[in-house]
């Protein structure tokens, strides 16, 4: 059976160089200047949520921002020990239902910061004496105005409808946040070295592109990651899905075991990352099993054994937290190219607009 059967209808006119992949590019400038310009704002915030104690933390965000907060999630838990919640929005903003927030340290994500249910959980949170933390592209939005603290993304205008860069300021700015609350060295030298691995994932691109180009007939993927790249997993499944119309679905590597595994069938298509952390051998030993079942596997990551010969080796940052970064420009690279192989625009999907305001 091949997975490589049906050609794409034409959707909108191919542009030769999409504002996608051009704001992606933007990310390593961008990620040096906010750092440089949150630094006391973070310093700041850090103390105030060192002598608030929070007993827990809770998450407040929808589509890409809800990637960034399971990003969230894996930092604070591995490197503070801080267990970290995942809000639904709905609870609120339909159930009405009054949350129990006394507490809490609630770090709501987002670019527009227009959705009202992700401003509603803020309000109600603020209200209730949680500490609300926004972070957020736009700081004259009302979820800035909701939140006691504001840590601007500074990823500037992003005009694609597909979110690159304020993603990943969403990840940089947790991680310098981070920097001030766990105070280690190794993660600190990481951050410093991230921009330059950044910068190196940017020759990457004809690569990604060539990469890319052996999916354009594409209707079901998987995408695996585990740990600290299961977020990335989760926001290269949705660009597929945006940019090119693919079912892609996005598991962790352990959970696929569990069930899912059932698909797979000689020629799936399978995208799977792999970091240098703790998960290494054992997201490895899943690519393996994916093989022996006849997947097409391709991967993207520092931490990669060879398991395919499409493999896309980004540039190890030094630290398990960072690695991921590079890995997830690949990613925006190998999501805009695939959209143009398969003559599409990735700049304007059908049906979906940039600001999506929610309930």
């Amino acid at each position: 059976m091949t997975f490589l059967q049906n050609t794409p209808a034409q959707e909108e006119p191919i542009m030769s160089d999409p504002l996608m992949l051009q704001e992606a590019r933007e990310f390593p400038r961008l990620a040096l200047m906010q750092a440089a310009h949150n630094r006391d704002l973070l310093r700041e915030l850090a103390r105030r949520i060192q002598r608030f104690k929070p007993r827990f933390v809770a998450t407040v965000a929808r589509g890409s921002s809800d990637h960034a907060a399971q990003f969230v999630k894996y930092a604070f838990e591995t490197q503070l020990g801080w267990p970290v919640v995942s809000v639904a929005p709905s609870v609120v903003s339909a159930y009405h239902q009054q949350l129990q927030w006394e507490g809490a340290l609630v770090i709501a994500i987002s670019q527009s910061g227009a959705s009202p249910d992700v401003v509603e959980p803020v309000e109600q949170a603020r209200k209730a004496g949680a500490l609300t933390v926004a972070m957020v592209n736009s700081e004259d939005s009302p979820l800035a105005q909701a939140a006691e603290f504001v840590v601007p993304l500074r990823a500037g205008e992003e005009k694609a409808v597909a979110a690159t860069k304020s993603f990943l300021a969403s990840l940089t700015g947790a991680l310098q946040l981070l920097q001030e609350l766990a105070l280690d060295a190794t993660l600190n030298k990481a951050m410093g070295w991230l921009p330059e691995a950044l910068q190196s994932t940017l020759e990457l691109e004809s690569l990604t592109k060539a990469r890319a180009e052996r999916f354009r007939f594409v209707e079901h993927l998987v995408v695996l990651g585990r740990g600290m790249h299961l977020a990335v997993a989760h926001e290269t499944a949705l660009k597929l899905k945006e940019t090119s119309g693919i079912f892609a679905q996005a598991y962790s590597a352990a959970e696929f075991a569990h069930g899912p595994m059932r698909v797979i069938r000689e020629g799936f298509p399978v995208l799977c990352f792999q970091g240098m952390d703790e998960t290494r051998m054992l997201t490895s030993a899943a690519c393996l099993a994916l093989k022996e079942r006849g997947a097409d596997l391709s991967g993207f990551g520092c931490g990669l054994n060879g398991e395919s010969l499409h493999d896309l080796r980004t540039m190890p940052t030094g630290h398990r937290l960072t690695d991921p970064l590079p890995a997830m420009v690949a990613a925006y690279f190998f999501a805009g190219h695939l959209a143009l192989h398969r003559g599409l625009n990735p700049d304007a999907p059908p049906s979906l607009q940039k600001v999506t305001l929610t309930r």
